[in-house]
């Protein structure tokens, strides 16, 4: 069958929005266990196509016009060619800032959502805005970038590494989702507030951009969620995407999910992560993630610990449920 953009019909992708250190992997590499599916890691620099230049990864529905249609939708279909017509699995966590523009280019793709604690995520990301891009990963990230953009990520690579073996910074000057104004927060505001609000700003664009879709077209989990529960989760994200439930998935779900990275944001000083919990208080409710009481929350007018934990048990098994 002849399709719209290519010699052959490009099966509707799979998906998977969720920020960065949020459980997008360990997702990915359990459905793509499925015979009839193949991951595709992170092409960032392929969705960057609509405008390499721009200085954050904002992009909307308009940005998507004919020709970035026909470009990137090329480049699915001969991904899924390449690998004997199984139904590519995409995730690319920055395109959490780009949900309308993706949603333009594949408005028949199976849609997930992934959203973890930031406590967990910020002290993730927190090592992560120390280092640079390996020779490895250069090497890897290429392979997906359009020839007109390779310049621009080879820059990129040789700026970090003057951030650091030259300039001695502890941070590059920025990493991850690049939401609009995190320039200017990362030379003006501490590490740790810029991380936080990257991970609320985020969030609360996903959640404003989601509402768009049709009720039920897309499956939202939490990482906490997934972990404790990985076979059932993943039955339930086959159902969704509409393809079976085979031994090959539960297999994956049974040895690749580990529930040791749930508590490491204790390494921080509990003073240091109530200081931000402003920048974070509003989407943590959104998600129902509580406070825990070790921290001194500002928040609280008299001064009081906010008594909450964080509450791990899968949502299924709660009584709000």
């Amino acid at each position: 069958m002849i399709g719209r953009f290519g010699r052959s019909e490009l099966r509707p992708p799979i998906i998977l929005f969720g920020n960065v250190r949020s459980g997008t992997s360990v997702v990915q590499n359990v459905i793509s266990a499925h015979p009839d599916v193949v991951a595709w890691y992170e092409p960032r620099n392929l969705w960057q196509y609509a405008d390499p230049r721009r200085g954050h990864d904002e992009f909307d529905a308009w940005d998507a016009t004919a020709d970035v249609q026909r470009y990137i939708r090329r480049k699915f279909l001969q991904y899924q060619e390449r690998n004997d017509g199984r139904i590519v699995f995409e995730k690319t966590p920055v395109n959490i800032l780009r949900i309308p523009y993706v949603r333009e280019i594949f408005p028949e793709a199976r849609v997930l959502y992934i959203v973890r604690s930031p406590l967990s995520y910020i002290s993730s990301v927190e090592l992560k805005w120390q280092r640079t891009v390996t020779v490895r990963g250069l090497g890897w990230r290429l392979r997906s970038t359009p020839p007109s953009q390779i310049h621009r990520y080879v820059g990129k690579y040789a700026r970090q590494h003057y951030d650091k073996r030259v300039l001695r910074r502890k941070y590059l000057s920025v990493w991850g989702p690049r939401y609009r104004g995190i320039a200017e927060d990362a030379a003006s505001l501490d590490m740790m507030t810029v991380i936080a609000r990257q991970w609320a700003h985020c969030s609360a664009k996903a959640e404003a951009d989601l509402v768009a879709f049709p009720e039920g077209s897309v499956l939202r989990l939490r990482y906490e969620d997934f972990v404790l529960d990985p076979v059932w989760y993943s039955e339930l994200i086959c159902r969704h995407v509409g393809i079976d439930f085979t031994d090959e998935v539960v297999a994956a779900a049974r040895q690749i999910v580990k529930t040791d990275r749930l508590t490491k944001w204790e390494r921080f000083d509990p003073d240091l992560l109530a200081a931000i919990l402003p920048e974070l208080a509003d989407e943590m409710e959104r998600h129902g993630y509580e406070i825990p009481a070790r921290l001194t929350s500002p928040i609280l007018a008299d001064g009081t610990p906010n008594g909450g934990e964080v509450d791990e048990r899968p949502l299924k098994n709660r009584s709000t449920a």
